[in-house]
């Protein structure tokens, strides 16, 4: 008996993907869910950061176009490990095999403190900030709106898979939906806007525009945590990645190309509400109404599509470590672990509740969850080459192209966005770095209680 299969005989969660988790969602399902999670607020937002550190309309196109390379190839990587090890702890089950227990238990409590919660409260103020455009609740309309949504968000998905998996695939039709009338309404109605005098930028910074466009693409990954829930995922997992990652790109491209057409790179460059002002052009001040209601309804389908897949790892720690063995309890009747849910939701809502005291909720969301999120995406990909060596008679039904290049290539990004990360936030991040090494003691108090 190997090493491994040692681990894997000690240790039953390895096969609790297939014992608990069914195969519910298809490949639709799926691909709503991946496309839910990336297509996010944030593609009103960057498309002006991007377009300030570029030189000319092509190059802002071809950054666009690089990233969704990019993307493409961490997914390939996800692929082979999605679907070689299918489980709802995802990367934490990949991290486990490659790593030891130790380094997973870190990353699952970084998950349900930090990463996952986090991204869940930064969608949450992003709704609070348009819906309160709509119609406010006061002065913490923010607030206010962003812990009703994780409220209800978070008990549809507890009723069940069934529920949870319904209203996501609404919302990532709202979205799409959404996003193609700003694109057609940009090309065909918004007259081209004139160039200022004074050029944006001298030359091109890569550097920068990648970081703000990889965050705008980031969230495939969530596909690891329904690869036991998805059906014929030797298959289904590629292709909804491979689908989800084209729809995405296309999307992002065309609506960069409605920014160009109606607005003209220097007030890109310049806005401080691209689509707002964008729509304004088109419609007069109807438009930007009607955009800050996408924007909350694009930010609503994504918040939903984190918190469906984030109480997955909850309950994979569950499994595996005593002191959280509340979170290791799945509903079968629902298909649900309905404890990694509440806990998932009460951290994300005292997250809101802290951003709501530093009155910039989103920005501090950024800064406390981006290192974290990069550092252990980084351990992913160096996780691929360890069980590739470690697992080498292991089914893989997938194996990603052009190994060891294409995830070589992965950990160099992942290993650019961590320094970038850490370079440019602020406090947050260093709060957000002393919550995951809290757990270390908590690593040991487990260890200590189970001896």
């Amino acid at each position: 008996m190997t090493k491994l299969e040692s681990t894997h005989s000690l240790n039953p969660s390895s096969t609790r993907g297939k014992a608990l988790a069914q195969p519910i969602l298809t490949l639709t399902d799926a691909i709503a869910i991946i496309v839910g999670i990336v297509i996010g607020a944030g593609i009103f937002e960057t498309p002006a950061l991007v377009a300030a550190n570029s030189s000319s309309g092509f190059i802002v196109l071809l950054i666009w176009l690089t990233g969704g390379v990019i993307s493409l190839i961490g997914a390939l990587c996800y692929a082979e490990l999605a679907t070689a090890y299918p489980d709802v702890g995802g990367t934490y089950e990949y991290l486990k095999r490659a790593f030891g227990q130790n380094l997973a238990f870190l990353f699952a409590w970084a998950r349900m403190t930090v990463i996952q919660t986090g991204s869940i409260a930064l969608l949450a103020f992003v709704f609070g900030d348009y819906a309160s455009q709509l119609f406010r609740l006061g002065s913490f309309s923010t607030s206010i709106y962003a812990g009703i949504a994780i409220a209800l968000l978070t008990s549809f998905n507890i009723l069940g898979i069934r529920q949870g998996k319904r209203i996501q695939n609404w919302l990532t039709v709202i979205t799409i939906l959404g996003l193609l009338t700003v694109i057609v309404l940009g090309l065909l109605f918004a007259s081209p806007s004139p160039q200022l005098t004074t050029p944006t930028v001298v030359s091109s910074r890569w550097g920068s525009a990648m970081l703000f466009v990889l965050l705008s693409y980031g969230g495939w990954n969530e596909a690891a945590y329904i690869s036991a829930e998805i059906r014929q995922p030797q298959r289904n997992i590629v292709r909804s990645l491979l689908w989800s990652i084209g729809i995405i790109t296309t999307l992002y491209l065309l609506i960069n190309v409605a920014f160009l057409q109606g607005l003209g790179l220097s007030r890109m460059a310049q806005s401080q509400a691209i689509a707002a002002d964008l729509m304004r052009q088109a419609l007069g001040e109807p438009g930007a109404v009607l955009i800050s209601a996408l924007i909350a309804l694009t930010a609503l389908g994504s918040l939903n599509a984190s918190i469906f897949t984030g109480a997955r790892t909850n309950y994979a720690l569950g499994q595996d470590v005593s002191l959280f063995s509340f979170l290791g309890r799945w509903r079968t009747q629902i298909g649900v672990p309905m404890m990694g849910f509440l806990v998932q939701g009460a951290i994300a809502l005292m997250l809101i509740w802290m951003g709501t005291l530093t009155r910039n909720g989103f920005e501090a969301m950024v800064d406390y969850t981006a290192p974290i999120f990069w550092f252990f995406f980084l351990l992913s990909g160096i996780a691929l080459f360890r069980l590739r060596a470690q697992d080498p008679h292991r089914l893989r039904p997938f194996q990603v192209p052009f190994y060891p290049v294409t995830p070589l290539l992965f950990c160099m990004v992942c290993s650019y966005l961590l320094y970038s990360s850490l370079v440019y936030t602020g406090l947050g991040a260093a709060f957000g770095v002393i919550v995951v090494v809290l757990g270390i003691p908590l690593l040991h108090w487990s260890k200590y209680r189970h001896s």
